[in-house]
């Protein structure tokens, strides 16, 4: 049984539903040969844009937390040329055309082996890959990006030795997730905190809302919350944990007259929750996550 699929933005909430059997697919295929992989002790780096780029921030700090090696995360837009020196640069797209991806690489010597982790293999920036993670199955027709990057996470939890305790509950807890649905309110403002690889997946839950449902939608980790964003907390925020909020900051989001949801377990099933929500509450004031506002699949011109 799955939550209410809503009047506007079925087919992106039709796509969120189907996380938890691409997230087993994902960690099968991490079990075998998966060529361009970084090897342990290669240094690397990760970059991609938007959904894209919180991926690559939340794929550095697991590789790095779990010793493999030195691993850096760069917004594409952002790149101008290597000023350290990597072993493996890996590009995160799932259309594989976004151009300011392209132009990264255009700007990367050669030299570098470069992995794509692909949605469209037959891509430019699959041409320029000496090596490619096939996620085609987990490609999306939505703009809003729900189970590619969250597939990949799955991937990757589950190359740097994710127990077969931690794989049934990422999976149990995904399906939890798609059968509570959305229950809460828009808020007036929502701020979503996480803490580990979790803080970058609330940059992607708060992006998931704002383009969804156009609404102020804000991220940080959690600790730094207290340090100038609370200011604005009141009346109508939400404050939602993607990761346990510690009770110090719940006591301070409090007092400010903002309600705090905690989250309910495993922080990527947290983020499919998140993802309803975004959805259900841009069908609440008309908007189609299908059709996000100034948006499209991928940003092909500069």
């Amino acid at each position: 049984m799955t939550a209410q699929r809503p009047a506007l933005g079925g087919e992106t909430w039709d796509e969120i539903v189907t996380q938890p059997e691409f997230w087993q697919r994902a960690m099968d295929q991490a079990d075998g040969d998966l060529q361009g992989y970084p090897a342990d002790g290669e240094r690397v780096l990760i970059m991609g844009c938007g959904t894209s780029y919180y991926a690559a921030i939340a794929w550095a700090w697991l590789r790095e937390q779990a010793g493999h090696g030195v691993t850096d995360a760069l917004v594409a837009s952002e790149f101008t040329h290597l000023t350290r020196d990597y072993d493996r640069v890996i590009a995160i797209s799932r259309s594989g055309t976004s151009v300011d991806v392209v132009e990264a690489l255009e700007r990367l010597d050669p030299a570098v082996r470069l992995t794509a982790v692909l949605g469209d293999l037959d891509t430019p920036i699959g041409a320029r890959a000496n090596d490619i993670i096939d996620l085609s199955y987990a490609d999306e027709t939505s703009v809003v990006q729900t189970r590619f990057p969250t597939t990949l996470l799955a991937l990757v939890r589950a190359r740097h030795g994710e127990s077969a305790e931690g794989r049934a509950a990422l999976i149990a807890a995904g399906r939890a997730s798609v059968e509570a649905g959305a229950d809460e309110e828009m808020p007036r403002q929502l701020v979503v905190l996480g803490s580990g690889y979790a803080a970058a997946l609330a940059q992607e839950a708060a992006l998931k809302c704002r383009e969804s449902a156009g609404m102020w939608a804000e991220a940080y980790a959690t600790g730094e919350y207290r340090h100038g964003p609370i200011s604005v907390a009141g009346p109508g925020t939400l404050v939602w944990g993607i990761t346990p909020i510690p009770q110090i900051v719940v006591d301070a989001v409090e007092q400010t007259g903002a309600k705090v949801r905690q989250p309910v377990g495993e922080p990527l099933g947290e983020l499919v929750t998140l993802q309803f929500h975004g959805v259900a509450w841009a069908s609440s004031v008309g908007r189609d996550s299908n059709l996000p506002m100034h948006l499209s699949r991928s940003v092909v011109t500069i």
